[in-house]
């Protein structure tokens, strides 16, 4: 397959480095930048490696960016030898990081007073979904670019949605997180309450996942809490990050997020005993420590 756009890719972690994969794979000529080691995936490939993301940008047409928080894409962006500094008009930026929505409308604007476009385009969907192209992606920027963005998007994912204007699609990604937060919470409160009563929280997850109260997150990391699983994933530090992206919002919006803070107290406690690259589902543990118990041992009640 010859495609004669070239594309650009910086930021190749978990996430990063199974999505430029299948660019690479799908024909796409891959210009790439990591501030670590290039994982062999892309290694081994025909993906050019350039020294910085000014490099990227001076390359590729089109440049897409998944690193973890806000500051690293402002760094990206705009810092000395960044993405701006080597664009020229009618090149298109594609943020696929979970980052602020405020901020995300100053880049925005920012690279649009450059005569460029810019598309903000995080992901649900963890390691598996980046691995397996089945991502969600929630879009904000303008309808005729994302158009033209999309079959390029539809390699790394498969539940694609234009939400609206530049900085809509964080504040979607924001959403999805409050929601995966309280589901985790829920599932882990639930499973804790029956071994804690006495029940296999093993049996009592299958009995669930056949009600109203089954879910993603009780199929996953429901699992994850019954077999101790708590190997990322996704670190509980990024989801703290992502909360702290919702809380901070809401204050500035006035909004009360009385249950999400919550969840955010129980990762920090799970951070401060030396958790935060533990994977999110092990919330579990806070409630654990809470209950002076651990599911799976036996009860004495």
């Amino acid at each position: 397959m010859n495609n004669q756009k070239k594309i650009g890719f910086i930021g190749l972690g978990i996430m990063g480095a199974p999505m430029a994969s299948h660019l690479v794979n799908a024909g796409y000529e891959l210009f790439i930048n990591t501030r670590s080691k290039v994982p062999e995936i892309l290694a081994n490939s025909k993906a050019v490696q350039c020294p910085s993301p000014q490099s990227v940008a001076e390359q590729a047409d089109i440049i897409f960016i998944m690193v973890p928080d806000t500051p690293d894409v402002e760094k990206v962006l705009f810092s000395d030898k960044g993405v701006a500094s080597g664009l020229s008009k009618g090149k298109v930026i594609v943020d696929m990081s979970s980052i602020s929505p405020i901020s995300t409308k100053e880049f925005a604007k920012k690279i649009n007073g450059l005569g460029c476009d810019y598309l903000d385009a995080p992901v649900s969907g963890g390691e598996v979904g980046a691995k397996n192209a089945t991502l969600s992606i929630m879009v904000g920027g303008d309808e005729k670019i994302f158009e033209s963005i999309k079959p390029i998007l539809e390699l790394m994912g498969k539940n694609i949605n234009l939400v609206g204007k530049n900085g809509d699609g964080q504040t979607a990604k924001v959403a999805n997180q409050i929601i995966v937060a309280l589901n985790i919470e829920a599932v882990a409160e639930a499973l804790l309450f029956a071994s804690k009563a006495g029940a296999d929280p093993a049996k009592v997850r299958l009995a669930l996942m056949g009600g109203f109260a089954s879910s993603k997150i009780l199929e996953v990391h429901g699992e994850r809490m019954v077999k101790r699983t708590f190997d990322p994933g996704f670190r509980i530090e990024l989801h703290q990050k992502d909360l702290n992206l919702a809380l901070n919002s809401a204050r500035a919006l006035g909004v009360s997020l009385p249950n999400t803070a919550t969840a955010q107290e129980l990762f920090n406690s799970c951070a401060a005993h030396g958790g935060k690259a533990w994977d999110h589902s092990a919330m579990v543990k806070a409630l654990e420590k809470l209950a002076n118990f651990e599911m799976g041992q036996e009860s004495k009640t």
